[in-house]
């Protein structure tokens, strides 16, 4: 083996050719690159990922190997350390100062499987190294509390310099309030819309959240008192939009997406799921049938020319680990677990390029 002279300015040079595929600049100027240890031709490194859930982590460490051979010498062993640290444009934030992201989940209408699909990606998300929490802001049903298997389970009320806190339960990783978890399974909620705007600001202001990377926040259907409450409340990072392909649920989720993006709220958009996409039966795990129509999530997503993050199979499982309290994802059943973990990638991917391309969300004063 040659005797490279190696100098940690050298590897800078290399590695500052290497640009960070969604972002579009070199991984050095972002500040990506640590801890650089030399030694007799070889070198290591850390890598800081804007996210444990980066869908391009191999991308990346295969372009740092390839810049280190071509722009230092071919013989060189190149040992990297992949690490992340989520990105947040919420520092020094006066509500929830230890939450880097507050992500709206959000549908036009009912019974598009949002709840699903919230459970899933957090857990998709934890799975992957992150820190996660789930407030369920559909006041009247609450549906957190049974996917979760944590229908009889209360928080821990305790007192803090006098006042009155709340504890978030911790169910397969994944912090939870929810109003499921503080009333009697099946007692009906009777509240007009200011009680319930005040319950959700109290899962805010009275909770102890601690560090988290993502906080999802799954919003009843519609666009109503919540969601402005939610707008009001936070400065929301974005909001993603869940539908089914057919034409009554796009309908709805057009008018939910709308809202967001109306001037006085001007939340980004990170994404469209679009959940129920084909049927696949267990037997048949290859086949595809198109029940509820085919490609309306796409179709949504390039009106509004924002990313499709993903598109969830109608897959008996899911149902059937939801309606158990077992999130399809944390049981690993195959295909769900597939489509859900790439679209939770997605999501992640979708945050870091909003925190370093999009000015901080500012809470919204509406009258």
């Amino acid at each position: 083996m040659s005797d490279y002279r190696l100098h940690k300015e050298a590897v800078l040079r290399a590695l500052g050719t290497v640009e960070e595929p969604d972002l579009k600049r070199d991984i050095v100027s972002l500040g990506m690159v640590k801890e650089i240890t030399l030694g007799i031709d070889s070198v290591r490194f850390t890598v800081v990922l804007t996210t444990p859930a980066c869908p391009l982590k191999e991308v990346i460490r295969k372009r740092c190997e390839d810049a280190i051979h071509a722009h230092i010498g071919p013989d060189i062993t190149v040992t990297i350390d992949m690490t992340s640290d989520v990105t947040s444009t919420r520092m020094n934030a006066p509500t929830l100062p230890g939450v880097k992201n507050i992500i709206a989940v959000s549908s036009g209408k009912g019974g598009v499987g949002k709840s699903t699909v919230t459970a899933n990606l957090a857990i998709a998300l934890h799975k992957s190294g992150a820190k996660v929490g789930i407030i369920d802001a559909d006041i009247y049903g609450p549906s957190i509390p049974t996917m979760f298997g944590a229908e009889e389970m209360q928080p821990r009320i305790f007192q803090v310099d006098g006042q009155t806190r709340m504890e978030p339960i911790r169910q397969f990783g994944i912090k939870l309030l929810s109003m499921g978890f503080l009333v009697a399974p099946g007692q009906a909620i009777i509240w007009r819309g200011t009680m319930a705007g005040r319950a959700l600001q109290q899962f805010f202001s009275d909770a102890d959240w601690g560090e988290l990377d993502y906080l999802l926040i799954d919003l009843p259907p519609g666009t109503g008192d919540i969601h402005l409450t939610l707008v009001q409340t936070v400065p929301v990072t974005g909001a993603i939009i869940v539908t089914t392909p057919q034409k009554v649920a796009l309908a709805d989720a057009t008018k939910g997406l709308a809202m967001f993006q109306q001037p006085q709220i001007n939340v980004p958009i990170l994404g469209v799921i679009e959940n129920m996409s084909f049927f696949t039966p267990a037997e048949l795990p290859d086949h595809q049938y198109f029940i509820f129509g085919k490609g309306g999530g796409r179709q949504l997503a390039e009106q509004f020319s924002v990313p499709l993050l993903g598109q969830i199979p109608l897959v008996q499982s899911i149902r059937e680990a939801g309606d158990e309290g077992r999130p399809a994802i944390s049981v690993g059943e195959p295909v769900a677990s597939e489509a859900f973990q790439a679209t939770a990638e997605a999501l992640a991917q979708q945050v870091a390029i909003r925190n370093a391309t999009v000015d901080r969300t500012k809470r919204v004063e509406v009258a």
